[in-house]
């Protein structure tokens, strides 16, 4: 790592005079920062903790169909359980900096692992929907608040590898959204077809996960990521008035929406045009993949462009014509609609770099940020529930898709808006 003495500590990092617990110096001695082997922890500790950020969502999608038989779900309750994961994220994901700040980010993310691991492992055996829900919202709420604080101990510990460790720790969300969509059925079946324990499976995942970031519950840091050096350095800029900032909120909330609907609904839509339940799951795993490369590819192209409005076009054209293939052929052309769908849910990646272009200051993007997300998350709740109530009321896949659809054009306009080469600091 570079010198502490000659380099300037970045947004998140700890004061290069502050020394982390497991890197302590000798008395007498300058600090030297945290030994390799225990970044090499840290590290194990980001890409274990990604891996579970997303299984919980796409394992049940797999299997939405035994939870409802098994638990007696209408389609509007389901509706709701798909919704869910949004509501969890903008309201747990807000606490999340509170509780850095008062416990430290690593003891926060150990304590979001073991959230994880007890409510996938509980809500299988809750006997009904609303324990169900109940157990869902708890690991939700661990996954919330790791999934806001992995950039800040990427910025804390990796403060000159920032690039690397973001790819690395997204490709493994994206690895474990993938795996949980693929291996969940065929689980199932070995396990005898217990849909119950197949789902509690995942949370063996998240226990191990806990094991390394034990050896960060102590460290208090300067978590969220702001320090001395970078607080107080005049008033913040009003974010609601930034038309930008508006323009992004909204564009990560309708890409939220899309992608909740799709890791809900996506394997129920291909069930019901008469694809097996594994190769439903399957196709879901093909459309989370595509965020694994692209996640690289994106946010690269995005920085080199001084308008990231046509990528967001692009991507919201792919998805209408994904939808377009499901409404029309859903079995016949599955494959490809899985991976038009894959390509129009990496409008994620692109809205976290969009964040990070729409401001020239270190505070001015943590403020946007959290704008943007906890605004976005919002948005995106009515949509999964609105699925579910018409494909309940309307007794088929026509109207929910039509939804779907519809909801890709204001996402285009955002995309567009929030594309534009300026700053929330020149607006506001």
């Amino acid at each position: 790592m570079p010198d502490d003495e000659t380099r300037t500590p970045t947004l998140g990092e700890a004061p290069a005079t502050t020394a982390p617990p497991s890197g302590r110096t000798p008395p007498g001695q300058r600090p030297t920062g945290p030994s390799p082997w225990f970044l090499r922890l840290v590290m194990a500790g980001l890409v274990l903790a990604a891996l579970n950020l997303r299984p919980a969502i796409t394992s049940l999608g797999a299997l939405l169909e035994e939870v409802r038989d098994g638990l007696g779900m209408s389609g509007s309750v389901a509706g709701v359980l798909t919704s869910v994961p949004p509501l969890c994220f903008a309201l747990f994901g807000v606490m999340a900096p509170r509780l850095a700040r008062r416990f430290g980010a690593g003891a926060v993310v150990c304590a979001g692992m073991v959230a994880i691991a007890v409510g996938l492992a509980v809500r299988p055996f809750t006997g009904g929907a609303a324990g169900f829900l109940a157990a869902s919202a708890l690991a939700l709420m661990g996954i919330a608040v790791s999934n806001i604080l992995m950039p800040v101990i990427v910025k804390r510990w990796f403060p000159d590898r920032v690039g690397t460790m973001t790819g690395l720790y997204s490709m493994a969300l994206a690895l474990g959204t993938a795996l949980a969509a693929a291996v969940t059925v065929p689980m199932t079946d070995a396990l005898s077809g217990s849909w119950k324990a197949g789902l509690a499976l995942w949370g063996v995942l998240a226990a191990v996960a806990v094991l390394p970031w034990t050896a960060l519950v102590r460290d208090r840091g300067n978590a969220p990521g702001q320090p001395a050096a970078h607080r107080r350095k005049g008033p913040a800029p009003r974010i609601t008035r930034s038309r930008t900032a508006w323009a992004l909120a909204s564009f990560f909330g309708l890409q939220a929406t899309a992608a909740y609907i799709t890791m809900g609904w996506m394997p129920q839509i291909f069930r019901d045009a008469g694809v097996s339940a594994g190769t439903a799951g399957l196709l879901l795993a093909v459309t989370m993949a595509m965020g694994v490369p692209l996640a690289f590819v994106i946010p690269r192209v995005a920085s080199r462009m001084r308008n990231q409005g046509p990528i967001a076009v692009f991507l919201s054209a792919c998805g209408l014509v994904g939808y377009a293939g499901l409404y029309l052929a859903p079995a016949a052309g599955a494959w490809v609609w899985a991976l038009l769908l894959g390509v129009a849910n990496c409008a994620f990646p692109l809205a976290l770099t969009m964040i990070g272009l729409r401001s020239r200051t270190g505070a001015g993007v943590v403020r946007l940020s959290a704008f943007a997300q906890s605004t976005g998350y919002l948005i995106s709740i009515p949509g999964p529930l609105l699925v579910g109530v018409l494909y309940q009321h309307s007794g088929g896949w026509g109207l929910p898709i039509g939804l779907m659809a519809a909801l890709m054009l204001p996402q285009m306009i955002a995309g567009v808006l929030a594309g534009r080469d300026r700053t929330i600091e020149d607006e506001c």
